[in-house]
């Protein structure tokens, strides 16, 4: 049997399944979405944006690594890897400070999850990029900056 036909009939017999499943009210759409913190993500400036995920006073820790590039040449994609060593890390949200709306990304973790995440991160100009990590009840920052260049030329 060819491969390609193959990959296209499991693709149709798995979006039957989950149409079916809607259809019968067995699986509801909401179920498989992420949850969406709206307050949060529309807000203006970090403060805001750390008040919707419940973070009051945040405190400098070492033991949060944020590596990113120095200098970005395209801020529209600039990698960033979050590493904490805070036992029982339980999420890590990630902000841009300078962008329209700060908060880039809220992970949460469990079951234990090592307090790693790596993305990549659209930053709109040159500014701090902020990690929060909420293990153990408390909340945890460390920042970064990252200069985004315009045209290659430094910024």
């Amino acid at each position: 049997m060819n491969a390609l036909r193959r990959n296209v009939l499991k693709g149709a017999a798995g979006a039957g399944t989950v149409a079916i499943a809607v259809a019968a009210g067995l699986l509801k759409p909401t179920q498989a979405l992420a949850a969406w913190n709206k307050a949060a993500f529309e807000a203006k400036n970090v403060g805001d944006a750390m008040k919707g995920l419940d973070v009051v006073g945040p405190i400098d820790s070492k033991e949060i690594t944020i590596k990113m590039p120095d200098i970005a040449e395209n801020g529209s994609v600039v990698p960033v890897e979050v590493t904490s060593s805070i036992a029982g890390t339980t999420s890590i949200a990630i902000f841009a400070e300078k962008n329209g709306t700060p908060l880039v990304g809220s992970y949460s973790l469990s079951g234990g999850a090592e307090g790693f995440i790596s993305t990549r991160i659209k930053v709109a100009q040159t500014s701090f990029v902020r990690a929060v990590v909420n293990a153990g009840g408390k909340s945890y920052t460390a920042a970064k900056e990252v200069k985004v260049t315009v045209g290659g030329c430094g910024g």
